[in-house]
């Protein structure tokens, strides 16, 4: 554990994670500074806050000096570690690491981390709901929404957190130690950030490089980059498919999702997979890979089949709103990469009028062309990547030029017939013309919800 009485500590980057850790470390005693490039304008809401705790403000850009004079400097997973000054006190010696990496070293109990580049809300959440109806003491957070240091007070020596932790986070964590971790799937997403697919598979496998032998991993027996990080482990690897059994994990047998312990194991019957009321092949891999990580924990299947017949689908992933004059409208806001969408499309068998663009990360949007092809109508783009999707997609199906998202909704509203459905799944971030994509889904909502029947 860390001892951070009259430690000099700088929180760089004043996001939700940032803001909680420097609140966090002031309270455990440390001298804290926090530096964010937005003006003191655009953080008129977190100033006063931190004023009043005695933390010492740095707004409107980084001062090398500021960097320099640290004991220890904490960044948030929205600031780049290529930053000119990270890299500089990094230089220096100075310890850099993260609102994860600090939150770990203070929690109480066991660790249940899952990343992946898709499916990590919808399974952290999931989690959180089997492990407490299996009568476990349960905290939820993470890239979720809570920060993980708003866990350290309530946690105990009995209880699991569950964590949704994202390649940002884990590329900081240096002593980081789930006793379970999961990978969801690894697919192209944040290349504008990791710089390449190799470095952005090495931020995710952080996730394991703490554990041991008595730790578990559990991974996609159906996404290659899974099958090469098993080769790198030291935790005993428990995998789920829905293509194939398996030696130990989940499965798909005869219409029901199956879970062996060991491979010289009895096959445990779970669920039968009509219990599982979310809509798409990816939330079946979300729930089997539930299932494997509960199970570990040591949940009963009775539990765990309880907990995923009530689940419903988590906001902004591929969320029904509406229907209007016999059209569904879905709010996928949360798919911000290709194989995000390409998810929510294939699970619409036709007839979907796709709502793509924001802000570009680096995407390959070809990738989708046969799946535009076999079940999309038509594309209507908006934000920043819009040119960069229609060059892409130009020939493939029939593409709309909107900019706006209200203008998309009308053009796609317009366009559609009883039947087919409007699906909001961006293949982008929000950040050019959202906060984030809780706001681009929430928008979308109320958008839908003034159209008239």
């Amino acid at each position: 554990m860390l001892d951070l009485k009259n430690k000099k500590v700088l929180v760089v980057g004043l996001g939700k994670s940032g803001l909680a850790a420097a609140l966090f470390l002031r309270r455990r005693g440390a001298q804290v500074t926090v530096s964010d490039v937005r003006s003191a304008e655009q953080l008129a809401k977190e100033i006063p806050a931190l004023i009043e705790a005695g933390i010492m403000v740095e707004a409107g850009g980084h001062g090398l000096l500021t960097f320099r004079r640290q004991d220890l400097i904490v960044v948030s997973p929205g600031v780049p570690l290529d930053t000119p000054e990270l890299v500089q006190a990094k230089n220096l010696g100075l310890p850099v690491i993260g609102e994860l990496e600090l939150a770990a070293r203070f929690l109480k109990g066991k660790m249940l981390a899952v990343t992946g580049s898709n499916g990590k809300t919808t399974t952290t959440t999931l989690l959180g709901e089997i492990l407490t109806a299996g009568g476990l003491q349960t905290l939820v957070g993470g890239n979720i929404g809570l920060p993980v240091v708003e866990l350290i007070d309530p946690s105990t020596d009995d209880n699991w957190s569950v964590l949704e932790v994202s390649s940002f986070q884990l590329e900081t964590t240096v002593e980081f130690h789930p006793a379970i971790a999961v990978i969801l799937n690894i697919t192209p997403d944040h290349l504008d950030r990791h710089g390449s697919m190799e470095n952005y598979c090495a931020a995710k496998e952080r996730i394991f490089a703490r554990q041991t032998a008595e730790d578990f991993l559990v991974l996609n027996a159906d996404n290659p980059p899974c099958e090469e990080a098993a080769k790198r482990t030291q935790a005993s690897v428990y995998w789920f498919s829905v293509e194939h059994g398996v030696a130990q994990g989940a499965w798909l047998d005869s219409g029901a999702v199956v879970y062996r312990a060991a491979p010289d194991a009895e096959t445990e019957w779970i669920m039968p997979l009509s219990g599982i009321t979310l809509k798409g092949t990816h939330n079946i891999e979300n729930v089997l890979a539930a299932v494997v990580a509960a199970r570990l924990a040591g949940v009963p299947a009775e539990a765990i089949r309880s907990a995923v017949e009530g689940f419903q689908a988590v906001e902004h992933r591929l969320e029904f709103v509406a229907t209007r004059n016999g059209v569904q409208y879905y709010n996928d806001s949360k798919a911000t990469n290709v194989d995000a969408t390409a998810k929510a499309v294939a699970a619409f068998s036709g007839g979907i009028h796709l709502i793509l663009g924001g802000k570009d990360k680096g995407s390959d949007y070809t990738l989708l062309s046969d799946l535009l092809r076999e079940r999309v109508a038509a594309v209507y783009t908006i934000g920043a990547a819009a040119a960069k999707i229609e060059s892409h997609l130009r020939g493939v199906v029939s593409l709309h030029s909107c900019l706006t998202l209200d203008k998309a909704i009308n053009a796609a509203t317009d366009a559609a017939r009883p039947g087919d459905v409007v699906l909001l799944a961006p293949a982008c971030s929000s950040f050019d013309q959202f906060e984030n994509y809780e706001q681009r889904g929430r928008v979308f909502k109320q958008l839908v919800k003034e159209l008239r029947d």
